[in-house]
Formats: structure tokens, sequence, C-alpha cells
């Protein structure tokens, strides 16, 4: 037992342990995870209401209020136009808004609306404050999703203590947790995004040698093609929400089945591994030929690769994992979950922060850094897959007689030409001396820190007039604009709090209730007469309190409720398998 030793007189500061508390956060596409790691280091998941995946998934109510989660997706159903999912695949879209019950949200409010809710479920599940934060990110976002994503969990309440790329994350979990040493590839195919990153486990240090990715290419793009080829065409007046999220539940029953139906609505959906795998092939092929470019730039060879770590649900289709064998003459690592290992790194990394550790992780940029030039040519400053963090100066001149000011356009990509990279900033450099074109000397420093975020400085060596920039890409919210909802947050924290809790409560019950009232209307003749009538006065009691705005009770009737129709629910199992069944030689299933 340790005992914290003060001055007589004085007293222990308080809340020093939370201080030093930390949690990893997976911030994904299709699902999110949070995650802690134990006094002995060793990651755990936090259970939000009693499972470890929380759907990306944020619903508005009319009073627009954020439901986030299982109830969020379940609303998909009844009100999808309110429902928005894969909000990650638009954080380097900022300026494109969302709208929403009439709201005009920007991929930072909708995501950190998810982060506030993963924050209160986290705390309410470990009886403590969470305050701080690692969030993981593809290793191919940009700038400006990069302070997007921070800015997010900004307003979520959490200090992030730093951005880490998700393919590290799951590289520094395996090295710790399977003591693996060598060079290993990490194979991320998400929902959104994927990622191929070459990294370099020597004892305690995590050198990433090589990155390469698509923003634009992951299970959704697989999903879109799927409802484009097998649903649109038949049935055109399908909700592409409903859709998408019927194709993400027959593709899951593809990883152990050769074919998966679906009932829904008295419509029926049949998709087949086969042509799962026929229009998935073209996307697999995309990322191998990144994987092929990440080896070049690496200069490694496949047979130096001692492991490929798998990462993200997608890579469980069987496909995948036979791709990605033939590539690179390996049976690729999957013994550790491949939907957690990216929260098991974060939550190892927010210790490390916070308590120390002998491990280290050595990241590089995604993207090259640079300056337009004339022209309209980039000047490249900080190249591709540069260890972080980095520093870089160079020096520009003038290009006109007596030139007193200097404008400084900031890009970001791999394209020569400046209309082809993703435009970052601009600033002006003032008081130059007014001296003959090339004579002046500007002295421009490029410098990204470990998270990935650039600030730019631009002197005059003759005069020693220098400006300051930190690159802040624009997505809608300005500085003022982030602070002032932070502390509307702050100010009303506690009575949005109680405000989203009833609405969640309601959703939960609502959902129930209609379940229960489709399960009567079918099958109610397997009931004893008892049974109906407490399950009926179980519906009128969950009615009345809904009426009354009493989050404890209509809770209460949830459960309730739910207990009540659990002997209901396996009788309805039974009777219709043992119909599907009947007539059939059950050996030959």
């Amino acid at each position: 037992m340790l005992l914290q030793l003060v001055e007589p007189g004085q007293t222990p500061l308080p809340h020093a342990q939370e201080e030093t508390f930390a949690v990893g956060i997976d911030l994904g596409t299709t699902h999110s995870l949070l995650a802690f790691a134990t006094e002995k280091n060793v990651p755990q998941l936090i259970p939000l209401q009693g499972e470890y995946l929380t759907p990306s998934v944020v619903y508005y109510t009319e009073e627009g209020y954020p439901i986030v989660g299982k109830n969020a997706l379940s609303m998909l159903s009844q009100d999808p136009e309110n429902v928005i999912r894969s909000i990650k695949r638009f954080m380097h879209q900022g300026s494109q808004r969302h709208t929403l019950r009439e709201l005009a949200l920007t991929p930072v409010e909708i995501s950190s609306h998810i982060l506030a809710y993963l924050k209160s479920q986290a705390e309410r599940q470990l009886g403590r404050p969470i305050n701080k934060a690692v969030i993981t990110v593809p290793a191919y976002f940009d700038e400006a999703a990069r302070t997007a994503t921070r800015d997010a969990g900004r307003l979520a309440g959490l200090e992030v203590l730093r951005l880490v790329n998700e393919p590290t994350a799951a590289a520094l979990a395996y090295g710790l947790e399977k003591n693996a040493q060598g060079i290993y590839a990490v194979y991320d195919l998400g929902g959104g995004t994927f990622d191929l990153s070459l990294l370099k486990l020597q004892g305690e240090v995590f050198q990433v040698l090589a990155t390469r990715g698509d923003m634009n290419l992951g299970g959704d793009d697989i999903d879109h093609a799927i409802y484009q080829e097998c649903f649109h065409t038949k049935d055109p007046s399908i909700d592409p929400k409903q859709a998408l999220f019927i194709i993400r539940l027959l593709k899951e029953k593809l990883t152990n089945q050769n074919e998966a139906s679906l009932t829904i609505e008295n419509h029926a959906y049949t998709l087949t591994r086969q042509r799962l795998e026929t229009i998935a092939q073209p996307f697999i092929e995309r990322t191998l030929e990144h994987c092929k470019k990440v080896l070049e730039d690496a200069d490694t060879l496949r047979e130096n690769i001692k492991g490929v770590i798998l990462v993200g649900g997608v890579t469980r289709m069987p496909l995948i994992k036979s791709a990605v064998e033939a590539f690179f003459g390996k049976k690729p690592l999957d013994d550790i979950n491949p939907d957690e290992v990216v929260a098991y790194g974060a939550a190892l990394q927010a210790r490390a922060l916070t308590q120390g550790s002998n491990s280290l992780l050595l990241d590089v940029t995604p993207l090259s850094l640079g300056l337009e030039t004339l022209g309209g040519i980039v000047e490249k400053i900080i190249e591709r897959n540069s260890p972080l963090p980095v520093s870089k100066i160079q020096e520009f001149t003038t290009h006109e007689d007596g030139q007193t000011a200097m404008l400084l356009h900031i890009v970001q990509g791999e394209r020569e030409l400046v209309k082809d990279c993703r435009s970052l900033a601009r600033f002006e450099l003032h008081g130059i001396p007014p001296l003959p074109a090339g004579i002046a000397r500007i002295q421009v420093q490029f410098t990204v820190d470990v998270d990935g975020l650039l600030t730019v400085t631009a002197k005059e060596k003759t005069t020693g007039i220098n400006q300051y920039i930190e690159i802040k890409p624009s997505y809608g919210l300005s500085e003022c604009d982030l602070l002032d909802m932070i502390s509307t947050s702050l100010t009303h924290g506690q009575q949005d709090l109680e405000a989203r809790l009833l609405i969640e409560a309601k959703v939960e019950a609502e959902r129930i209730q209609k379940v229960t009232l489709s399960a009567l209307e079918k099958d109610q003749s397997l009931l004893e007469e008892s049974e109906k009538i407490l399950i009926l006065s179980m519906l009128t009691k969950l009615e009345e309190d809904l009426k009354s705005e009493n989050r404890t009770k209509i809770q209460q009737s949830t459960e309730a409720l739910a207990a009540a129709t659990h002997p209901f629910a396996i009788k309805r199992m039974t009777h219709h398998l043992n119909e599907a069944l009947k007539g059939k030689d059950v050996t030959t299933l």
C-alpha cells in the first residue's frame, strides 16, 4: 500500500488520482471503443450498455438532442433521414455541413456527440471522471481531419493527450502483448479508410518505416457497390441507409456462411459469399497496390516481413485473409481481435503519457507538406514518411524588384501542382526590405509535432521580421465558435445530460414496446391467457410512464416488460425453428 505524504497542516491535492487517469478511444467509422490500461499495463475494454462495440451512429430527436449508439441505429427503420453514420469519412471535408432536424452540423460537432456519449457512459461504468484521452486516427488522415478530430475531443470535454495512428496503436498492442520483434506490416481496412504501415519493433521502440493508404477506401465502399448491384435495381423504394445496414448484417453472416438471408418487414434479402467476393475483389486489389508501394517506399522485401497484423472488422472476410496471405507469403495474424486491437494500443499509450513507460512510438508524416512557388508548383519541405516530430527550414526569395510582402500558401499532398494538392492555409509576411529580386532571404520553417499537426514560421533574415501560424484548416467552426460551444456545454452540462438520458430511455422503451406489439400480433396464440394478460398490463404501465417524463419509471417499466416477454421470446424462437425444420431430415442439414 502506498501513502501520500504531505507537509504538516497541508492537505493532499484534490482529485490527484484523476489527473493521471486517461483512456484510449478508437473513434471508428462503423464502431467506436474505449479502453484503459490497468496498473499492470494490461489493456481492458470498457463495456458500454453491456457491449464493447458502440455503433458510431447518431440520431437527432425532434428536440435536437443527439442519441448515440444502438438506440440511434434502431431508428434507421423509423426515421432514417435524421440518422447519420460514418461521419468519420467526412472529417477532412469539415466545411460540408449535414442537415438533421434543421440543424446544420459539421463533422466536428457530430463526432463530438459520439465522444461525449462514450465519455459519459464510461464515467458511469467506472464511477470516476474521465477528462483525458488518446484518440486514434487513420494513418492517412490529413491535417484537416487530424485537427477536426482533436477539436471534436475538446468539444466533448476531453483533453486529447495525443492522436495516434491506428496501425501504430495496433502494433503497440501487438508488440507489448505478444512480445513481437522485427518488421511487421499492419493491414488496416476499416469501414471508411485503408492504411498499410510497416513498423520495426525493436525492444520497446516502435518505429514506423513507411505508411500509405486511401481515405476513401473501406467497407462502406464495398457496401455501396453491393447496394447498387444487388438491391437498388430490385427495390428502388428501399431507403439507402436501411439497405446499407441490411448489407452490413449480411456481410457479417457471410464470414462463416456461404449464403445469408434476412427478412425485414416482409421483405427478404439474400446475399451469397461468391457474389460478395466478386464485388469486393476490385477494392481488395486496390489495397494490395498500396501494400506494394509501401514496400517500395521502405525499400523492404516481402520476405523481410516477420508478420502481418490485421486491423478492422472488414478483415474478417475470408477473401481478404487469403489475399493478404498470398501477397505477403505468410498467414496474417488475427489472434488479437481486429476490432479491438487499436483500442488496446490507445489505452497503453494513454497510460504511458500519464504514468510513464519504457516504450517509445516513432511515427511518420503520411503526406508531404510544402509551399506554392511561382507558376503553381509545389516545393516540398517535409517529405512523406518523415519521422515525427520533425522540423525543417528552407530559404526562399522575392521574384520582383522592390517586393515588400510575400504570400505563403501551404499545401499538402504528393502531386507536383498546387491545384492537385490540398490547400491548408495562406498567410502574408510583411516588412521585407524593398531589394532587387532574388536578394531578400526568407527563411521558412515547417514543424510537425507527434500528432502530425503543423506549425509554420516565416522570417526575413535581414530585418528579423517574422510571422508564425498554427495550421488550423477551416471546417466551418472558428476558434471563437469552438470555445463558445465548449463554454455552453459546460454551463448546461448536467441539464443536457439529464435530457439526453431521458430521451435515450424513451427511445429504448418505444423500441421494446414496438417489438412486443409486433410479436403479439403474430404469435399471441403461443401464450397462456395469464401470460398474455401480464404482458398487456406491462405495456399499459409503460405507456403511462412514457407520458410521465420520469426517466427512472420509464427504465423500470422497460426492464419489467423485457423480463416479462423473455419466456415469450423463447417460445417464439422454438416454435419458428420447429416450423422451419418440419418435414426435413436433420442429418442432411
